[in-house]
């Protein structure tokens, strides 16, 4: 007999509800809905013993075989037994048996070696391209599963699963995090690699670039990366004697000299002067201002002053990379390589057109910590990976044990939860863990999610009278 089903909208999601088998789904989209059966299926989260087909016959899984990302069907190689007989093949995957229909897969050929269509609802009988019926099995999961992931795909919070976490094992967890701290490194690492690939292979020049990022500290990281990849260091080079040079080249590129602002001092007017010069010379090409961002930036922060600190980066010729290569991985040896001080016109403005009445010459220790998380950990792992140098790559991990965790929104609503940083690399992970699966609800991907969605698809005791 068929299973009724009602289909129902509320808030915009597709709420469907078996009457006879009591499967509930809460997702967005059908789309999403079949997303997370193929999850059930391909993790074998399904208990299907006792199962029959809708034909009545016995069924068994024996292999839910390889999920397939592109077009044709879901599952390619799978293998199962109908009452007995042993069947290899593809298996499609609906929320509603009539789904082939829509979709068309009984006149698309690439559908004739499905032998298993696997379905949550079903409204129909189907058949394949030639017009023989395909195997169609229904498969069931206790109203606490879904009711766990629409709470988990609904939630608003940062952490989405704050009051399962005790339900974990601590062991889990704590492999989950060393995990994500490296997925987080191998990211960053990622970056890199591109701007080494972009620059033809010159570390010296990727490892600029990199430095100019994180010195945009999450605001302006975009333009300062591209401000290190637009200055080529072979330029900044023949002027690593003349701090002043370094700044017109600098700030040129930055878009941030025009002769005709009404702006007077002799310092600004100087660097206009230098850099005019410098652009014809080298055929320099400056990249719009309006790239910069200062909305909520305190005038401290402004990128004005973190150019300068790049320019004394520079200042007697630039070997960041070979002096953390030839550095103990000791934090503190490490920090002093970016403890550059701002000097002259810097010393006491924090912007061509605002004095500063009291400002920092130098970054905060605060700052020099993300400068080694953001900066130094990501360099040490791609140049280890890249050059097959495992011992370089770990001492990135050893680098981020050492330095204290930072500190922002998202690890203190960790830390609320129950999971705190004792290090960047645990708070690196958290940040991993919001960014890339929290926030983009990717919770069936996540190992917390994984275990706590298995534990609930599994069946419901049954009840002894």
């Amino acid at each position: 007999m068929r299973c009724k089903f009602k289909v129902f909208v509320a808030n915009r999601q597709i709420i469907v509800a078996s009457v006879a088998n009591f499967t509930y789904l809460c997702f967005k989209t059908e789309g999403l809905m079949e997303e997370v059966y193929q999850y059930l299926w391909q993790h074998r989260m399904w208990h299907w013993a006792g199962t029959k087909l809708v034909d009545g016959r016995s069924f068994e899984l024996l292999d839910p075989g390889r999920l397939n990302r592109d077009a044709g069907p879901d599952f390619f190689n799978g293998k199962i037994k109908i009452d007995g007989t042993e069947w290899a093949g593809n298996i499609e995957i609906h929320i509603k048996a009539s789904d082939w229909y829509r979709h068309g897969h009984d006149s698309d050929p690439g559908y004739a070696n499905v032998v298993l269509h696997v379905v949550a609802v079903d409204d129909a009988r189907i058949n394949r391209p030639d017009g023989s019926e395909v195997p169609q099995v229904v498969m069931t999961f206790p109203k606490k599963f879904f009711d766990l992931y629409g709470r988990l795909a609904a939630e608003n919070s940062a952490v989405r699963c704050a009051s399962r976490l005790p339900q974990l094992d601590s062991l889990v967890l704590t492999d989950w995090l060393e995990s994500l701290a490296v997925e987080r490194l191998q990211a960053k690492a990622s970056r890199v690699a591109a701007i080494l690939e972009a620059t033809g292979g010159d570390w010296e020049q990727a490892c600029f670039a990199t430095l100019a990022r994180g010195l945009g500290f999450g605001l302006n990281s975009e333009p300062f990366e591209l401000l290190g990849r637009n200055v080529p260091l072979k330029i900044l080079h023949h002027h690593s004697d003349d701090l002043f040079q370094i700044e017109a080249i600098l700030f040129g590129q930055a878009g941030m000299l025009d002769p005709s602002a009404d702006i007077f001092n002799d310092y600004y007017q100087g660097l206009c002067r230098e850099y005019g010069f410098l652009l014809r010379k080298y055929g320099l090409r400056p990249f719009p201002a309006s790239y910069w961002k200062y909305a909520r930036t305190r005038p401290q922060n402004f990128p004005h002053r973190r150019i300068a600190l790049l320019a004394k980066a520079l200042e007697g010729g630039f070997s960041l990379l070979r002096k953390l290569l030839e550095s103990r991985c000791d934090a503190d040896d490490i920090r002093q390589l970016f403890a550059w001080r701002l000097s002259g016109y810097w010393h006491d403005h924090f912007s061509f057109s605002r004095e500063a009445k009291i400002a920092s010459d130098a970054l905060s220790e605060a700052s020099l910590n993300l400068l080694l998380i953001n900066v130094a950990a990501p360099l040490y792992y791609a140049y280890g990976s890249l050059r097959g140098d495992p011992q370089i790559a770990d001492r990135a991990l050893e680098l981020l044990s050492q330095l204290p965790p930072e500190r922002n929104s998202i690890i203190r609503q960790w830390a609320a939860a129950g999971i705190k940083a004792d290090d960047a690399a645990r708070s690196q992970a958290l940040l991993q863990l919001t960014r890339q699966y929290c926030e983009q609800r990717k919770c069936m991907y996540c190992r917390i999610g994984h275990r706590l969605l298995r534990s609930a698809a599994k069946p419901e005791p049954a009840c002894a009278y």
